[in-house]
């Protein structure tokens, strides 16, 4: 395998060595994050997921943030380390001090699902690695009690997630707990090398597998009798929790109003362009008449998930070929990005960044929705650029390999979804730009999800603000049920996806806008240096990545001055 960078690194300053100290702190509040960068030494290991565990949290950010209150920045690089930790760690503070963060719970990223999740990153391929699978199952229990009593206090204070978020994380939980269920499948189906596990150490993995069952039967349980009962049946959260989710997701503050206007422009804007491509596909032909088209076509189909997984691979290994030193700076030990079939079936795609060392390398992931078979690929080749390269694997293998550059927080830890998730959209954009969505259905389906991701704008602070509906869609201010309807008409995904994806916009409120509205900040951010002389694309893009993933305001000014 290719050597990570050894490029000399810059002195260490004193703003760096508080940073990865922090980061250090991090590493023993969080095994999880251990695990999720490939570090050894927490294998076993969860957080405190109690009160007192996000006391912790809370008090290393304030300790950290007196320290760097004692210190001046000695280059650039430091002055991006202070506005990025000052704007993170203070909004942590912000929000562990509303309360909320004790009442975390809904049906995509909350303790739920992040605990069981966790055994997705770990590997499976000596007895080791098994007995480090034991020992963190039968952790569970420790880990699903300290959430219980955080969502107890929550629930005392009168912070509790909305009805709709318990029964669907009631109905995860059995799944998750059930005989046929994901540790009781991860015991039945272990093995090292196609062989059974040794005796000693089934029985132990057997174990843990029971005692996490139990936990989560026990969540579910509480969740039923204790949380259900006080859950309010509005999914609205209001403007203020509302503007603090937003500030969490796309660090930076934006005007509310104005970006739900701009969303419902940009909506339009996309489907007119859609018409436009709709044309060229068959004149005359409709969006809907397209887009069967293509669904009909049989050069645009893929049959299995094996044969899906292969196309995903040639065709990310393309863009890496094509892009590398030409628009991009990809050191050879980037250009690694294995394409996988998801353990779940959940559905959607996403990205897993690869280990600190580079020996896991980023991985894009397919969660393939049971009995699904049939693939188009006019839908999905802006994803895989998505979620690889010039995408996700790119910004974030990025940041890993820049150790010469960024302390340890910046480069493994600090992840700000409008930045991500901004870029991860940008670079779809630029793939059209670039002439690789050339092709009416590819173009098509990249319109598609730039139309999915501009409406998720005007539902998701429409309905959580309770706005004007735009007089295309409806009348009267927004409800969940409105909502419902004018996803189904602007969301091209199947009727299972789409229950998930409302669900998810609803019970994780500022996150869905984060993806466009990163965007626009990011094109803003280009657009103004485009108007200043000597402007060089690929030299954005490297000295934008190079600062790694942080707050949109942060990476504004580090780029604008």
């Amino acid at each position: 395998m290719t050597t990570p960078n050894t490029a000399p690194a810059r002195l260490q300053t004193a703003i760096d060595a508080v940073a990865d100290a922090y980061t250090d702190t991090l590493l023993a509040l969080n095994p999880s994050l251990a695990t999720t960068l490939g570090l050894p030494g927490h294998e076993t290991e969860y957080q405190d997921f109690s009160p007192s565990g996000a006391a912790a949290f809370a008090k290393a950010a304030r300790d950290t943030l007196d320290e760097l209150a004692t210190l001046e920045p000695t280059d650039a690089s430091d002055v991006v380390t202070l506005d990025a930790m000052r704007e993170r760690l203070g909004l942590a503070i912000e929000i562990h001090e509303s309360g909320w963060d004790a009442a975390d719970l809904n049906n995509i990223e909350s303790p739920a699902q992040t605990i069981r999740a966790i055994f997705d990153l770990m590997p499976t391929d000596t007895a080791e690695h098994w007995e480090h699978i034991a020992g963190r199952a039968a952790n569970v229990a420790d880990a699903i009690d300290g959430y219980i009593v955080s969502l107890r206090s929550a629930k005392d204070t009168g912070k509790v997630s909305a009805v709709r978020q318990v029964k669907i994380v009631i109905e995860q939980t059995s799944k998750y707990a059930a005989e046929d269920g994901f540790f009781a499948k991860l015991a039945a189906e272990a093995t090292i090398d196609g062989q059974p596990l040794p005796a000693e150490l089934q029985e132990k993995l057997d174990a843990g597998a029971a005692v996490a069952r139990s936990a989560y039967l026990r969540l579910a349980a509480f969740l039923e009798a204790e949380l259900l009962p006080f859950a309010p049946e509005k999914d609205a959260v209001g403007r203020e929790r509302y503007a603090l989710a937003s500030r969490l997701f796309l660090g930076a503050t934006v005007d509310l109003e104005e970006t739900y206007a701009w969303g419902v422009q940009e909506l339009e804007r996309l489907i007119a362009e859609q018409e436009q491509v709709a044309e060229q596909i068959k004149p005359g032909a409709s969006i809907e008449e397209a887009k069967a088209i293509l669904d009909n076509d049989p050069a645009r189909q893929i049959k299995g998930t094996d044969a899906l997984k292969a196309w995903m691979q040639e065709l990310s290994d393309r863009a890496v070929s094509e892009l590398a030193d030409v628009h991009f700076d990809i050191p050879d030990i980037m250009k690694m990005l294995e394409c996988r079939i998801a353990p779940t079936d959940e559905g959607g795609i996403y990205y897993t960044g690869p280990s600190d060392d580079f020996s896991r390398p980023g991985r894009m992931w397919w969660s393939v929705p049971a009995g699904e078979d049939t693939f188009t690929t006019w839908a999905e080749t802006t994803t895989v650029f998505h979620e690889g390269v010039p995408g996700h694997h790119l910004q974030v293998a990025t940041a890993v390999y820049r150790r010469e550059l960024l302390n340890n927080w910046r480069r493994n830890v600090c992840w700000v979804s409008g930045h991500g998730e901004g870029w991860a959209l940008y670079a779809e954009k630029l793939m059209l730009e670039l002439g690789y969505l050339k092709d009416p259905g590819d173009h098509m389906g990249m319109l598609d999800m730039q139309r999915m991701r501009a409406a998720r704008v005007v539902f998701d602070i429409g309905v959580h603000l309770e706005l004007e509906v735009p007089e295309r869609w409806g009348s009267g201010t927004w409800t969940s049920e409105k909502g419902f309807e004018f996803l189904k008409a602007n969301l091209p995904i199947s009727a299972g996806q789409l229950q998930f994806e409302f669900t998810r916009y609803l019970g994780w409120p500022g996150q869905a806008p984060s993806y466009k509205v990163g965007q626009r900040l990011w094109e803003e951010i280009r657009a103004e240096l485009e108007r200043r002389a000597g402007f060089d694309l690929k030299s954005f893009h490297t000295d934008a990545l190079n600062i790694g993933s942080v707050g949109l305001d942060t990476l504004r000014r580090a780029l604008l001055g």
